[in-house]
């Protein structure tokens, strides 16, 4: 009796593309760039400050048949931001994906948020973040993807989100706008909003015990179900989506 016949294995769907994925080194950011490593794409993990924890993510795409490249840099400081584009195309000569993931969430009341709290949040999570998507659309390659992970918040109106949801919410316009700008080259640009998502960020969240009772799912959401967003929207099945927000939330619908 023959054994079963064993099919040749199918090369990633990203297999040949250079992706960029912004704060990288923990969480979801984390996630995405593994889950596109699994998908055979050279990652190019940003961090800021832990060097360790982005070798660690490096190793983990390496073991797993990979190609991953850490690079520092400050996305609240265009010349870092310029540096990491430039040292992409040095090294890969291509960008192919971008996914601007990194950011910082404060929570406190607007009426005891100080000029330093604004400004720091302001500072990467919507300039740092308009910069890396106007570096994108210069260097990205035609048919390429963008991705910008902003969050639920932007939908609800929950105390001590002012200016955090503010942030994200301006980028998000963003998105929609340079959808139009980069459609004649066949580029998308989407939104993902996580909801309440258990990661080192959501550990202090004052939402973070609400998250899995407002779910339909009955459970907080998992860095993972993010990454299988993202991974989805930069595939060739995902060509007919643009300028969109993506509610990646488990079904909560933001207070």
């Amino acid at each position: 009796m023959q054994g079963i016949a064993r099919l040749p294995e199918q090369p990633g769907r990203l297999a040949g593309r250079v992706a960029i994925v912004t704060g990288a080194s923990r969480g979801i950011g984390r996630a995405i760039a593994e889950r596109l490593g699994r998908e055979q794409a050279a990652v190019v993990l940003n961090y800021v400050r832990r060097s360790e924890q982005a070798d660690a993510v490096a190793a983990a795409i390496r073991a797993a048949g990979g190609i991953a490249l850490p690079i520092q840099g400050d996305m609240s400081r265009v010349s870092d931001i310029r540096t990491l584009f430039t040292e992409t195309i040095r090294r890969f000569g291509r960008l192919d994906i971008f996914v601007a993931n990194a950011g910082i969430s404060i929570h406190v009341p607007l009426v005891d948020a100080t000029e330093d709290d604004f400004d720091a949040t302001f500072a990467l999570n919507a300039r740092g973040t308009f910069f890396c998507l106007q570096e994108a659309a210069r260097r990205i390659r035609d048919g390429g993807r963008i991705v910008n992970i902003s969050s639920s918040a932007t939908q609800g109106a929950a105390p001590t989100t002012s200016f955090y949801a503010g942030s994200k919410a301006a980028t998000e316009q963003c998105v929609r706008v340079l959808a139009h700008e980069l459609g004649p080259r066949q580029i998308t640009v989407n939104t993902v909003s996580p909801g309440i998502t258990d990661t080192d960020m959501a550990a202090h969240s004052p939402f973070r015990e609400m998250g899995a009772k407002l779910s339909p799912l009955g459970r907080l959401g998992q860095p993972a179900d993010i990454a299988d967003v993202v991974a989805f929207i930069v595939s060739e099945e995902a060509r007919w989506l643009t300028g969109q927000t993506i509610q990646a939330g488990g079904g909560v619908r933001p207070r």
